[in-house]
């Protein structure tokens, strides 16, 4: 494992950790991965939403980094299951997104930032 990816991980894990605050369920819209809504048919989450409830505080407005590193290219760091897997289980400072954030939630913030490239 070379140590750029453990210390991205780290400063990923670390900067979601100050953002400790319990996620809403934004409205559907028309960004992001479309989901199975209730009586058939399909929801659209809207991962841009997800960030700024979710993220923003920490990796800032324009993905720049702050507490959190910085997201400008994470999709060139890792792949949609990686980044699926950090923010659901978090990493070393970052908290966990799984009470927090639905699968469906998850996938679309995850392919949200892995086309961040």
């Amino acid at each position: 494992m070379n140590k750029t990816f453990v210390c991205v991980a780290l400063l990923l894990a670390v900067s979601l950790s100050a953002c400790n605050q319990p996620a809403k369920t934004p409205p559907p819209a028309n960004q992001g991965a479309a989901t199975p809504a209730p009586g058939g048919g399909t929801a659209t989450v809207d991962a841009q939403a997800i960030y700024k409830q979710n993220c923003i505080s920490c990796h800032g407005a324009n993905f720049e980094g702050g507490v959190g590193p910085n997201l400008t290219k994470v999709g060139g760091k890792y792949s949609k299951d990686q980044i699926a897997t950090i923010v659901a289980n978090g990493r070393g400072g970052m908290p966990s997104f799984k009470g927090r954030l639905s699968d469906a939630d998850t996938s679309a913030i995850s392919d949200w930032l892995a086309a961040k490239k």
